[in-house]
């Protein structure tokens, strides 16, 4: 392993409140000297933080530290190896984020004979080399990072707190058992009995269960990572561009009193209590376009329609239009009523609404022919009424009982090529089993099923795919 002190920003490039930067490797106390003094360096204590003014002592005139430029006042936490994140010395430095401060930081820093800029993924790489963690929880930090909803997080979570490692631990140490007794009948096959196949068998097919298991969890990170799609849709001049400016809390999207305003769709993003998602805007569908562009924008709203997970048909219930949309593909999963706050008294107030249970409405004209009941909500976009039960409502549909598993799965496809070649091996040592038990061939493609179990654990790696796996991920982890 590069014997080098590395050192990058842990935080993205830009203006903030804090910024954060860690140095790992055998120079720390050297850098913790070159920053904060002689005095810093000789009561430096493991997970103590401390307030301090680093300085540039490049720049200090005639031997006189008091003339060295000041770079920061700043906190900084030192951690020994190797109950660090590497393993190793680790200083981690949180300045003000500006980033004329960081780069002076990182200047002093790298100007410490033996210190360079880390690269992608080298933290995490140097915890997995000292044996902070495996491969298995070292792949995982970068889904922790880029995780989309509480549900990929927490498998996340899990998978760096090991629940797939001590599954693929405990299966390894199956297979190395058989192994070895499979071995010890090859180098005694002259002076004992016969091998008990039925029991190898048996014994093999419930490891090969358990592999196929962990592998039918695959999930890519294409798959899980991509964002459920909410697209609003209804009349011209329902409301749906207010309803989106009042979830987001601001005002995002033009709005007016025209109807077409919104000539195409527009993305957004919303956080919901069960992740992100992507809110859609539609321009407004109705029985007849006005003209050319009118008739393609109604087109681009029915195929962006075509791809949600959650349609919410948007009424405007005071000027009385329903649905306007005649020979439509597709039933609403959420019907909402808009400009509730410019209904007159004759409509009712919004106690009389609720007693009369209209929050919870069939909606036969937009939802006939559907065996689902499409939930009917009053909302205000003025007023926010309503405006909680419909973030429940989308959150329930597109994170429904996400959070509640128990199970966990895997998303890396160096992990799953691993699994696939276990369970090949796994085949083959079942079919000799069946037709050809001869000791040498069992035991040979039981060392194959044990290599590839151990290299999702990384007890057997290369050089190329540590690189492969770490390159992917930012400077500063």
């Amino acid at each position: 392993m590069d014997s080098q002190t590395i050192v990058a920003p842990m935080t993205p490039a830009g203006v903030s409140a804090v910024a954060a930067l860690r140095v790992s490797g055998s120079k720390v106390r050297e850098v913790v000297r070159l920053l904060f003094g002689e005095k810093a360096f000789q009561n430096l204590k493991p997970r103590e933080a401390k307030l301090a003014t680093a300085r540039d002592y490049r720049t200090m005139v005639g031997g006189d530290r008091t003339t060295a430029q000041v770079v920061d006042s700043l906190l900084y936490i030192f951690f020994e190896g190797p109950n660090s994140y590497t393993g190793e010395d680790v200083l981690e430095l949180y300045p003000h984020g500006n980033p004329i401060i960081v780069r002076e930081l990182l200047q002093v820093i790298k100007s410490v004979e033996g210190v360079r800029l880390a690269e992608p993924g080298e933290y995490t790489r140097r915890a997995f080399l000292n044996g902070r963690m495996d491969l298995v929880q070292a792949e995982s930090v970068a889904d922790v990072i880029h995780s989309a909803n509480r549900a990929e997080l927490k498998n996340a979570h899990r998978l760096l707190g090991g629940a797939l490692s001590k599954k693929v631990k405990t299966l390894t140490e199956l297979v190395m058992d058989i192994s070895a007794r499979l071995e010890l009948d090859v180098d005694f096959a002259e002076e004992e009995a016969d091998p008990d196949y039925a029991t190898w068998g048996t014994k093999i097919e419930a490891i090969r269960e358990s592999v196929e298991s962990i592998l039918k969890s695959f999930k890519g990170n294409a798959a899980v990572r991509r964002l459920p799609l909410a697209v609003l849709y209804g009349a011209p001049n329902a409301g749906k561009s207010s309803l989106v400016n009042a979830l987001l809390g601001e005002d995002r999207i033009l709005v007016s009193n025209i109807p077409g305003t919104t000539r195409d769709f527009v993305e957004v993003r919303l956080f919901l209590a069960g992740g992100e998602i992507r809110l859609v805007d539609t321009a407004g569908i109705a029985d007849k376009a006005t003209d050319v562009l009118d008739a393609l924008s109604m087109e681009k709203s029915r195929e962006i329609l075509a791809e949600a997970d959650m349609k919410i048909l948007v009424v405007d219930q005071v000027s009385g239009v329903r649905c306007q949309v005649s020979g439509m593909e597709w039933n609403p999963d959420l019907v909402v009523y808009s400009k509730s706050d410019l209904l007159d008294e004759r409509r009712g107030t919004r106690d009389e609404r609720e007693a009369a249970g209209s929050l919870t409405l069939r909606h036969p004209e937009c939802n006939e022919g559907s065996s689902d009941n499409s939930t009917v909500l009053h909302v205000s976009s003025k007023t926010g009424e309503g405006l909680d039960a419909l973030t429940q409502a989308m959150n329930a549909r597109l994170f429904a009982n996400r959070d509640d598993s128990e199970d966990i799965w895997i998303t890396s496809e160096r992990e799953k090529t691993c699994l696939e070649e276990a369970l090949a091996g796994i085949d083959r040592t079942l079919s000799l089993i069946r037709t050809n038990p001869a000791v040498e061939l069992i035991a040979f493609e039981m060392q194959l099923v044990r290599r590839a179990l151990q290299s999702i654990t990384g007890e057997i790696s290369s050089e190329d795919v540590l690189q492969k796996i770490f390159a992917g991920f930012c400077i500063g982890k």
